[in-house]
């Protein structure tokens, strides 16, 4: 692959992993703010401006992702929406709806996506291609705007689903793991929190479990979405 297009990939991939997370994290504080948690919102974090975020989390949002993309073409990256404690533990369902929102904002951007894609097949400016894979999944034969956008939305729909799904793993510190108290009674819930927040090694534990089962989730979410995506054509 020539040099200037594996730049194109690699800033493509961060200006939609860059987008794609602010708007993860203002659903977090946007949903924090509507069960009465102020804490993200005074931090200017219930924006799609990822100017507030980037500056909550400059390492994560910026620098290791843009180096991490343009060394792998890969962007790795995390960002973060603060939020009380003591709001949490008071309001276990809340904070677990404000754990869900997250991923549920990546999972908008993939349904998005996928209309986007399917309304430019309709209109005969994409197709399905005879091969898909992450981050291609749609062609154009019109070439030239239609071509890129046909790639933008591939990529946007294969890295939210990413965001998605790994974010929803049930494993700290993760929101799959802040979600568990929706299911949780009361008393079991702030012990669980309590547990977590007086262990932060969990956390640790927890992502590198995350990273260990993770393609065994993704792998057939993703080729099941796809195929969602083209009803009657099969891949994977």
């Amino acid at each position: 692959m020539p040099p200037i297009t594996q730049l194109v990939d690699a800033l493509t991939y961060y200006v939609v992993f860059l987008f794609s997370t602010t708007l993860h994290e203002a659903a977090h504080a946007w949903a924090a703010k509507r069960g009465g948690d102020l804490t993200a919102y005074h931090g200017g974090q219930v924006s799609l401006d990822p100017a507030p975020h980037i500056r909550r989390e400059p390492f994560g949002m910026v620098v290791l992702p843009l180096l991490s993309a343009l060394a792998t073409g890969w962007p790795l990256g995390y960002a973060s929406a603060p939020y009380d404690i003591r709001w949490a533990a008071r309001y276990p369902k809340r904070a677990a709806m404000m754990a869900l929102a997250g991923p549920a904002a990546n999972l908008l951007l993939v349904i998005l996506a996928a209309l986007l894609i399917r309304g430019g097949e309709a209109a005969g400016f994409f197709y399905a291609p005879d091969t898909v894979k992450f981050g291609s999944l749609a062609a154009s034969h019109a070439g030239g705007l239609w071509s890129s956008a046909a790639y933008m939305l591939s990529v946007f729909f294969s890295l939210n689903l990413l965001l998605a799904v790994f974010n929803l793993l049930p494993l700290p510190p993760l929101d799959g793991s802040g979600a568990l108290p929706l299911v949780m009674s009361a008393e079991s819930s702030r012990s669980y929190q309590e547990f977590l927040w007086s262990n932060p090694m969990i956390g640790w534990m927890g992502m590198f479990l995350a990273w260990q089962v993770f393609d065994v989730f993704f792998d057939p979410i993703f080729w099941g979405a796809v195929n969602l995506l083209y009803p009657g054509v099969s891949y994977g």
